[in-house]
């Protein structure tokens, strides 16, 4: 059962990425936090998928405009076993950190 930082990314462009993935026999509530080290815009997509692609019901934020040195952060997200937080960008210079807490179901 781990808790604090559960997953980090520098998201490389144009590619889905898993930045964490419950495992078996546990739940998560984790946040999940987005940040543009860039001065110009980008666009980000976030995911809570069963598998490592989303599929078109997953996604949370989609083509969401991230304004230059921005952030986007999402909280109280509950996560069953073995589903992915996936994030997506246009472009470079996007780290992601996915914090929280595991606790087992049994």
């Amino acid at each position: 059962m781990a808790t604090g930082i559960l997953g980090t990314a520098d998201l490389a462009a144009t590619t889905e990425t898993t930045v964490y993935t419950v495992p078996a026999n546990t739940f998560s509530v984790v946040t999940i936090n987005v940040t543009n080290r860039n001065p110009q815009s980008r666009s980000i997509r976030v995911a809570l998928a069963a598998d490592a692609s989303a599929t078109n019901e997953e996604w949370i934020e989609f083509d969401a405009e991230l304004l230059g040195s921005g952030v986007l952060e999402r909280s109280g997200i509950v996560l069953d076993e073995d589903k992915r937080v996936i994030v997506y960008s246009n472009s470079t210079d996007i780290s992601v950190v996915v914090y929280g807490i595991e606790t087992p179901t049994s």
